[in-house]
């Protein structure tokens, strides 16, 4: 027990302190325990093998595929609608909207559901997320209390009061409490979250990166003279030919920058793809070509070959958009520089072998302060010229390979993770409402983690995140390292003998004459354990506790199992106690002490509201 005491003590010293990483402490705690040998190694490694774990891993790459689909984004410009301007306006729509969400969906999945879309909004305010992620995380709490199946502890102690003989609680007998605690979240969070999360500090000299995507084709001048012809007409000559057949270039002096092609017929789901318009890759009807040259050279090509020259007020078929723009989903632009040393040097492009060793084209050449747009294939390269490629993003990223020969500029890898799939957005909607569906209605025959875990794997076969490598860096291993270390230890603390310790010392320390005072001390022991341990561990210990001191003094249970689970899911001062608080860390860029500053005053004045609320809600 005292080794126990020991470990948790110096855990705490480190986590409060703030030096040492906290997935570290967490690490080294859970090590610790091993060599006292209180927890055997598969009980110390338990957390990892978690549900709750594993769902949190599955709710980072949903979050990654909503965000990077500009799902998140599309969403949150509909709510800033009704924020406006106002910050004040934008904290009560994040808190009402997320405790709405949080009463039918785990506070676990509203919090995974509602980060990318909060990082979005704050964005377009120009408020920082430090300020909306605490809240964000609280509220799904707060929402929780609402509903029976809103968190874990709520189910527990129905359960325990059935198991008794007693009534077990309605679906929404929780919903006064879970309004009261959610205007009293919002009235202490408001203030506090202003004065102790203020922005941290950035390197406002930091220069940018290089130029952006849409920066590079406008100084190129790629998107003048741009033209979309759509291969509708089921007699065009254009079908079965590929872009070499058709000698567009030397016929009509016109660059083929890219092709989409629809690969499935369903008018929700947009299903574009970008394509090089490789030698070897036939012509189909449906397809739609992104040309580059004179307009009457585009009329031209288009009546010899019946194309239809689309406009900017007509849609693609189930389309990226209706403007001739370039998009970069599939494929993206880079530049690079000719080193001095390089080999390409007196060669022209077409000998360079660009297309043929790297499958990217080149679209035009800066040569100091020229650009060559026209004739590119014959054109001999120089020293210190710039080429625009276009290609496939990681056939861009394999030029950096070449580094004697030139250096690419910026990162394309980093450049293509900046672009939202925005024609995947519809899909990353379908896939986030089905795992909500399953999530929410206990007849459908699916575990929540198996819907969470369903949804990430669809997110990625489905294209809303770019790859697997991709949905893996979504993933915030710190936060799923702490947390996983850090559940073992409730199974410690329950081992040795330090929760039964704790929560008799506490229930003990006064008489069991005033009903008020007792429910106090149970709330208190509960709000206590559940900064340290898990708040369902923390339900499932003190619920039997809290049904015997009500039925020693004869009284009614129903009030001290509500401060049992209202005390359990109503834990802010601390990172770890449960999954959202952990969820945000990361995204808020918190440390355990701004858990401590903001949550712990907010987990006092809740207590203290609860303990007076609840026998008016639930008479003794």
């Amino acid at each position: 027990m005292i080794a126990t005491l020991i470990i948790l003590l110096v855990a705490a010293a480190f986590f409060v302190g703030g030096k040492v990483r906290s997935d570290l402490v967490a690490l080294c705690a859970l090590l610790a325990l091993l060599l006292c040998q209180i927890l055997t190694p598969a009980e110390a490694l338990s957390g990892f093998s978690n549900t709750t774990v594993i769902m949190m891993v599955g709710l980072f790459v949903v979050g990654g595929g909503i965000f990077q689909t500009g799902l998140a984004k599309m969403i949150s410009s509909k709510v800033m609608v009704l924020a406006g301007e106002s910050e004040l306006r934008l904290f009560l729509l994040v808190m009402l909207v997320t405790g709405t969400i949080g009463a039918f969906v785990s506070n676990t999945g509203t919090v995974a559901l509602m980060l990318p879309i909060v990082v979005s909004m704050a964005a377009g305010a120009g408020t920082s997320p430090r300020r909306l992620m605490m809240p964000l995380a609280f509220a799904s709490s707060m929402g929780g209390m609402m509903t029976l199946i809103g968190t874990p502890p709520n189910l527990i102690v129905s359960e325990t009061l059935a198991s008794a003989g007693f009534r077990p609680l309605g679906f929404f007998t929780f919903l006064p409490v879970g309004l009261v605690t959610l205007v009293v979240g919002i009235l202490v969070l408001l203030p506090m979250t202003k004065f102790f999360l203020t922005p941290k500090e950035k390197n406002r000299d930091k220069k940018k990166a290089g130029k952006s995507l849409n920066e590079l084709v406008r100084e190129y001048g790629i998107t003048e003279n741009l033209f979309r012809l759509h291969i509708d007409n089921v007699y065009s000559k254009a079908i079965g030919k590929t872009v070499v057949d058709l000698n567009i270039y030397r016929e009509y002096g016109i660059n083929v920058l890219e092709l989409r092609r629809s690969t499935g017929q369903n008018h929700f789901v947009r299903t574009v793809n970008q394509q090089l318009a490789s030698p070897d890759l036939l012509l189909k009807q449906g397809d739609v070509l992104y040309l580059q040259g004179e307009p009457e050279k585009i009329q031209k090509f288009a009546q010899d070959y019946r194309l239809r020259l689309l406009d900017n007020h007509t849609d693609e078929i189930d389309g990226s958009s209706s403007n001739a723009s370039m998009d970069f989903f599939d494929i993206g632009v880079a530049e690079i520089l000719i080193m001095p040393s390089s080999s390409m040097i007196n060669r022209t492009v077409v000998e360079a072998g660009f297309r043929a060793k790297f499958s990217v084209n080149v679209l035009g050449i800066r040569r100091k302060h020229d650009y060559l747009l026209r004739d590119l294939g014959q054109e001999k390269i120089h020293e210190g010229d710039m080429l625009l490629v276009q290609g496939a993003w990681k056939d861009i990223a394999r030029l950096k390979s070449e580094s004697s020969n030139w250096v690419v500029l910026g990162e394309p890898l980093q450049e293509a993770a900046k672009v939202t799939l925005d024609h995947k957005a519809p899909m990353a909607a379908l896939i986030m409402v089905g795992m909500i569906v399953a999530m929410v209605f206990d007849s459908i025959p699916v575990a929540p983690v198996t819907a969470v875990l369903l949804a990430a794997v669809f997110m990625v076969i489905t294209g809303c995140v770019r790859s697997v490598e991709a949905a893996y860096k979504t993933i915030n291993w710190q936060t799923i390292v702490l947390f996983a270390a850090m559940m073992p230890m409730s199974t410690a603390l329950e081992k040795t003998g330090v929760s039964t310790l704790l929560t008799d010392t506490l229930v003990g320390g006064l008489g069991l004459g005033n009903p008020i005072a007792l429910m106090g001390i149970v709330y208190a022991a509960t709000s206590v354990m559940t900064i340290f341990i898990s708040n369902t561990v923390t339900a499932m210990l003190m619920a039997p506790i809290a049904l015997q001191c009500a039925l020693q003094i004869g009284v009614s249970p129903v009030p001290y199992m509500f401060a049992v689970t209202v005390a359990a899911s109503m834990c802010f001062a601390s990172p770890f106690s449960t999954p959202p608080n952990a969820l945000v860390m990361s995204a808020g860029q918190y440390s355990f002490m701004d858990y401590v500053k903001v949550g712990l005053p907010l987990q006092i004045i809740m207590g203290i509201v609860m303990v007076f609320l609840l026998p008016l809600l639930f008479p003794f």
